[in-house]
């Protein structure tokens, strides 16, 4: 892949910042930055090249989480994270022009997770009922973490992309409050990683979570 002048320019300060650290912690951040810029940059190529029907959809979402995790991961560190300052800003000060990166590290979640698009084949009876009662006991585990108190972002985030991840493999016809999830979803991903859902959002996301369960049995009948 050739570069353009501007993504050139920015690999070539971070190659020079790296020269010019003169402690580990400083090279460490920089190096975190550069692949947080290379991530960003990648994830944009992915995403248009998913629209255009140039990868396979499999390919697409391995692809796809792991770079969002890689992302997460490098601003999960306090230094890194305080240098990057936000998305929208780190975009301005490296004039990043990325909107399809940008709308997928909103979400949090692959488009093919996000939005299913289709199945290749119905599973077999017996698969279908393992399927359906992993749904169940996603939506249990998460709903049964919310009443005894734990709403901080780490608990919840990953219970909430197993129950969309788990319903997926289920069904991908639309149900009651189905929307409402991955609304949630991107709710708890724009919160920082400490960040707690308050007591109403906790009453107002179980309300939704039960009406999303109530509603997926709905499309078993």
């Amino acid at each position: 892949m050739v570069l353009s002048r501007k993504k050139d320019a920015t690999v070539t300060f971070f190659l020079r910042e790296l020269k010019l650290a003169t402690t580990n912690t400083e090279r460490d951040l920089y190096e975190s930055l550069a692949e947080v810029y290379s991530i960003i940059t990648t994830l944009e190529a992915l995403e248009k090249a998913f629209l255009k029907d140039s990868i396979a959809e499999v390919d697409y979402t391995e692809t796809c989480s792991r770079l969002l995790k890689q992302y997460k991961s490098n601003l999960a560190d306090e230094n890194v994270g305080r240098a990057f300052g936000d998305l929208e800003s780190f975009k301005r000060e490296w004039d990043l022009e990325c909107p399809r990166a940008t709308e997928r590290l909103r979400v949090g979640l692959p488009a093919t997770v996000e939005q299913p698009t289709h199945k290749a084949s119905g599973p077999t009876p017996g698969a279908a009922a393992s399927l359906i009662a992993a749904v169940t006991e996603n939506f249990i585990t998460l709903l049964d973490a919310i009443k005894i108190g734990m709403v901080s972002k780490d608990t919840l985030h990953p219970l909430l992309v197993d129950v969309i991840q788990a319903v997926n493999k289920v069904t991908d016809k639309e149900f009651e409050n189905k929307g409402k999830i991955v609304s949630w979803l991107i709710a708890l991903n724009q919160m920082r990683a400490s960040g707690e859902l308050t007591q109403d959002q906790a009453r107002e996301i179980q309300f939704d979570l039960e009406s999303a369960y109530y509603g997926f049995k709905a499309t078993l009948d």
